[in-house]
């Protein structure tokens, strides 16, 4: 299923159509001042509202600190819970109430690649695939990150 991505990260709006799919949309509130590494320009979750076929639904990034988990994006659509974590350096993995759904990768240039699960729905795809292009996807060990902080440090 092709899903079509119109992301504008310093205007802080995300929408994801395709034929058959609910139209996803993720705004960033207006007048807020981006960051640097998040494609939607942020990770606070205060400042972020999400629609599924125009319908609220609820949005919890995590921080994204040191571990891989932090990295984390849940999403709560009508009854279901999704949930994005990376699961290397480049992919992430997205979940419905623990179930694997797909495999995504984005760099967070609005561009989303995605191997899918047979049984994944459209909304799933749909929601997936905006989750990704708006915080991107993948994330480096936690170790990894604990010797680029000490290597800093280090004259």
């Amino acid at each position: 299923m092709y899903a079509h991505i119109d992301l504008d990260g310093p205007a802080g709006t995300l929408r994801v159509t395709g034929h058959r799919m609910p139209t996803v949309e993720l705004l960033r509130t207006p007048g807020t001042t981006p960051d640097d590494h998040t494609p939607i320009g942020t990770r606070d979750g205060a400042l972020l509202t999400l629609t599924v076929d125009g319908q609220p639904a609820g949005l919890r990034p995590a921080k994204g600190r040191l571990s891989r988990r932090s990295y984390r994006v849940d999403a709560h659509v009508s009854q279901v819970r999704y949930r994005l974590v990376p699961c290397s350096y480049g992919e992430s993995r997205l979940t419905c109430d623990g179930r694997p759904l797909g495999t995504l990768e984005s760099t967070g240039d609005g561009r989303v690649d995605a191997d899918w699960a047979p049984d994944a729905t459209p909304q799933d795809q749909a929601v997936g695939t905006a989750l990704a292009a708006a915080f991107g996807t993948g994330a480096q060990p936690w170790w990894q990150t604990a010797a680029d902080i000490v290597g800093e440090l280090i004259p």
